[in-house]
Formats: structure tokens, sequence, C-alpha cells
């Protein structure tokens, strides 16, 4: 398996780990010690305190990016394009994917913190426009 595969594994995983982890356990622990009804929770409507809140923005986040990094681990196996710079830039992706997340549900976010998260985010999308350059460009 080459690395930016056991990447999209790490980083899928990680999508779920960040919801069982969060807004999983807020959500039954409150449903299985009765302080609230499976009902409680819709979707387009606010609750919860504000770390969660947060927790689901980040398992939202980590849900939009899968498929675009997945995208490209998809086209860089049709073509065969392999390279260690490509190696590089799938780990430093899912540190950074990691990173980002921590950030978001972790710390009240203040100016400071929101620049620290966008940070990780903007190395995400640097990583994956490069790879997806380098991918197109040996395909051709």
């Amino acid at each position: 398996m080459s690395i930016p595969v056991a990447v999209l594994l790490g980083f899928a995983g990680w999508t779920l780990i960040t919801l069982l982890a969060t807004v999983g356990i807020y959500r039954w622990s409150r449903i299985l010690t009765g302080r609230a009804k499976i009902s409680e929770f819709p979707a387009d409507v606010p609750h919860g305190e504000e770390w969660y809140r947060r927790a689901i923005r980040a398992h939202a986040n980590c849900v939009e990016n899968l498929p675009v990094y997945g995208a490209i681990v998809v086209a860089m196996i049709a073509t065969g394009v392999h390279s260690s710079t490509l190696d590089i830039l799938a780990v430093v992706f899912l540190i950074a994917r990691v990173l980002q997340t921590i950030v978001h549900i972790a710390f009240k976010q203040t100016n400071l913190v929101t620049s620290i998260r966008f940070g990780f985010f903007f190395l995400q999308l640097i990583c994956m426009f490069a790879m997806g350059a380098i991918v197109a460009i040996n395909a051709v």
C-alpha cells in the first residue's frame, strides 16, 4: 500500500474518530442518561455546548475534504504516478488535518487560535494542490 493510500485510510479513520469521540459521546451520553431524547439533535438548529458545536463543524470539515483528497489519490493510482514528494505531501497533509481538527475542537476560537487553525487548513490546501499538480504533470 502506498503512503498516499495509507493516508487516505488514516484520514477516513480520523473522520470517524472525530465523529465518535466528540459528537457521538456527547449525544449518546445524554440520550442514555435520560438528559435528552434521540430527537433533540436537529441538524439545522444550533444546540449544545460551544466545544460540541465546534466538533460538529470540525467533523463536517473532515467530511468535506475527504473526497477531494480521495479524488487525488484515485487519480494517482489510475495514472500510476508515484514519488517520494507525493509521500511527503500526503503525510504533511494528514498531520495538518489532525492538528486543525484538534485546534478547532479543543480551544476557544480567539483570533490567534482561528489563525493557527486556518494555517493548518491552508497547509492542507497547498499539499492537495501540489499533489494534484504532480499527478497531472506526470500523467501526461
